[in-house]
């Protein structure tokens, strides 16, 4: 057998399980709108200290499944390759929800893979659509490693759940596995013309942000045009500084981007800060002379 072998972890599993032989680690993150599993933080440390691909599960509970779905994305804690998934398992939550649930995710995380984690039976019988976002995650502990009871094409198989542990299998080998949660990403990866985009729309975020940056400190309360044309060739030029910057003002320049970019994209901002000249540079450029304008009124 070719593929490769993970587990999927909750609340009852250790704190920081062992990931010896894993290529992957589902945890449960989040349930209905409300709980968080107590130990998600520390066992997604484990996994990301295992260096294996981590994935993030929702438990959905009957309710609205936008309102879960943002309670989800909310509490998780994703990075680039990355895995989603939704967990139905309550007979409340019908196949329209799980549906629901899953197009919504795969619209505000675009980069990443969502998948549909049941059972052979729900896949089965309360399945009315054959929808499983971007791979079918099939539950069937009673079939062989890799040779779950259904006839749909599927990424991970949940082939046993002997002595507490749920482990599953990927037809995938670890470096495939790897590379398939990563196969979005290009697709959102932000382009000379995002760039302009970009410019052009966090141009007022950038003026106001870097006022209110003058405001809080204490070394630069006569808000000189001089402080700022140095603090524009620094986030140019130095990207210590304009990675320090970008922190302070993340915030007002998510906010304006988002409705210029994709969410996925949104956080791409301030790598894209402290790492691209030319983004920067362009936002400087445009932004300096406005800045000396407003200051000296």
């Amino acid at each position: 057998m070719t593929g490769s072998q993970g587990q999927d972890w909750a609340s009852y599993q250790d704190w920081s399980p062992s990931t010896a032989g894993l290529a992957f680690v589902l945890i449960k993150a989040t349930e209905g709108g409300g709980y968080v599993n107590p130990r998600y933080t520390s066992q997604l440390a484990a996994a990301r200290a295992g260096n294996v691909v981590p994935g993030h599960y929702h438990f959905a509970r009957p309710g609205g499944m936008q309102a879960q779905a943002d309670f989800f994305l909310r509490k998780i804690s994703l990075k680039p390759g990355d895995v989603l998934a939704l967990d139905w398992e309550d007979t409340g939550v019908s196949s329209a929800d799980k549906d629901a649930w899953i197009k919504y995710v795969q619209a505000k995380a675009p980069a990443h893979q969502v998948l549909l984690y049941c059972n052979r039976d729900f896949w089965l019988n309360r399945d009315h659509s054959s929808f499983a976002g971007d791979g079918l995650w099939i539950a069937d502990p009673d079939a062989p490693a890799g040779h779950p009871r259904i006839q749909h094409a599927w990424v991970l198989h949940q082939y046993s759940e002997a002595g507490g542990i749920d482990r599953d299998y990927s037809p995938l080998s670890a470096a495939d596995f790897a590379a398939w949660t990563h196969a979005k990403e290009n697709d959102m990866a932000i382009t000379d013309a995002d760039v302009q985009k970009l410019t052009a729309a966090l141009v007022p975020a950038v003026r106001d942000a870097i006022l209110n940056y003058l405001e809080d400190d204490p070394t630069t309360s006569d808000n000189s045009t001089k402080r700022l044309a140095a603090i524009l060739w620094d986030m140019g030029k130095n990207a210590a500084q304009a990675n320090s910057w970008a922190q302070k003002v993340s915030g007002q320049v998510a906010q304006a981007a988002a409705p210029v970019l994709a969410d996925a994209q949104v956080g791409q901002i301030a790598a894209a800060l402290a790492s691209n000249t030319a983004f920067i540079n362009g936002i400087a450029d445009r932004v300096t002379t406005d800045l000396a304008a407003r200051l000296q009124n």
